[in-house]
């Protein structure tokens, strides 16, 4: 999808439509979650800090995420999806590979198949998608982010020479900035570059995937579309716009933060076996804390506990530290399982209070209820 969230707020609301929109926390610390093409024009990306963005347009249009409504409209995108192939392989909720193989009888070739995806998304959720169409996923990737937004690119293996060797080395994944620096150092500039290079050059820089690295520039890649993917983890975290000192208010923040984790966990039907914690310093300095729990809880209040108990250790090993970011997560995931038949009150008052709580803000909003804890004075 052509910059999503930014996209979907600038559908929502048609005062945005030709203006700089960003996606993010309304906070100067925080960062660009997505960037529409007006404000992309001067520079600004997602994962951008929003005080970077603010400089390079003063007259930037800042938008709170509203999940929820981005999260309706992939849902009906990956629909349409789900009517052309069963072999769908989301990434994100913006983004995902098709497998059409066996869709070619019944809708025609791939390229034409896409045409029709890309006009049933626009008529259907008013927003643009970007399609790539190769023999893999990593040409289709490459060839996805070659004609954006709206576009709709086919990158075929006698295309290589002309459209996949031009490329800049960095659209091959696996390359990031320091390793692009040391690709130019040796002259290695485009994916041909990539692919012609001797090993004995590659190797010092690729080590045991250097041959896996010119497969990728020769655009081989053997990697089937996967319909499945469980989620490995699921997250809340802040950044904020002062650092957290006193330990009520971080109390407090770590509260929010496992509640929003909680939540999420809920909706997903799913439990955490281990809970960990994320802590930024005001020198940037992060760390991570974990701790397996038993049994597997989505509980507010349960993941709460573990996420302080594991505060309060850092806090006593970093006396007086000052907190830029935290963040409240639940790995090892797991189906919930139906609750014990003969609960303790505690267990089965807190269950009820986050199931009730949870049907509440579905029916009247995120902020029709919450606990008094959380509030700020």
């Amino acid at each position: 999808m052509d910059a999503f969230y930014a996209s979907v707020e600038q559908r929502d609301n048609p005062d945005l439509i030709g203006k700089p929109v960003v996606v993010g926390g309304g906070s100067n610390r925080g960062v660009v979650a997505a960037a529409s093409y007006e404000a992309r024009k001067f520079g600004i990306r997602s994962a951008m800090p929003m005080a970077e963005a603010i400089r390079r347009c003063d007259h930037l249009v800042r938008v709170k995420p509203r999940m929820s409504h981005y999260v309706e409209a992939s849902q009906q995108i990956f629909a349409i999806f789900g009517e052309f192939t069963p072999l769908v392989e989301g990434l994100s909720l913006d983004e995902a590979f098709l497998d059409v193989t066996a869709s070619v009888r019944l809708f025609g070739p791939p390229p034409e198949i896409a045409a029709r995806i890309k006009r049933r998304v626009r008529n259907e959720t008013h927003l643009t998608a970007s399609v790539g169409v190769a023999e893999n996923k990593l040409v289709a990737k490459i060839a996805s982010d070659l004609d954006k937004p709206d576009g709709l690119t086919i990158v075929m293996p006698d295309d290589y020479p002309t459209k996949l060797d031009p490329l800049p080395v960095r659209v091959i994944p696996g390359i990031g900035r320091e390793t692009l620096k040391r690709l130019n150092a040796i002259r290695v500039t485009t994916v041909r570059d990539l692919r012609m290079a001797d090993d004995r050059d590659l190797e010092p820089i690729f080590g045991r995937y250097t041959q896996k690295t010119r497969d990728r520039a020769a655009g081989i890649d053997h990697r089937p579309v996967v319909p499945s993917r469980d989620e490995k983890s699921i997250s809340a975290e802040e950044t904020y716009d002062q650092d957290l000192s006193k330990p009520a208010d971080m109390d407090r923040e770590l509260l929010r933060l496992a509640e929003r984790t909680a939540t999420r966990l809920r909706k997903s039907a799913l439990s955490a076996g281990t809970v960990q914690i994320k802590i930024r310093r005001a020198d940037f300095t992060s760390y991570t804390r974990q701790q397996s729990v038993k049994p597997p809880t989505n509980g507010t209040d349960q993941i709460y506990d573990v996420a302080r108990a594991l505060l309060n250790v850092w806090l006593a090993s970093n006396p007086g530290a000052r907190i830029r970011l935290l963040g409240v997560g639940g790995s090892k995931l797991a189906p919930a399982e139906q609750a014990d038949l003969f609960p303790s009150d505690i267990a089965r008052n807190t269950a009820v209070i986050d199931v009730t709580v949870d049907e509440i803000r579905e029916k009247f909003g995120s902020l029709s209820v919450g606990r008094a804890k959380t509030l700020d004075r």
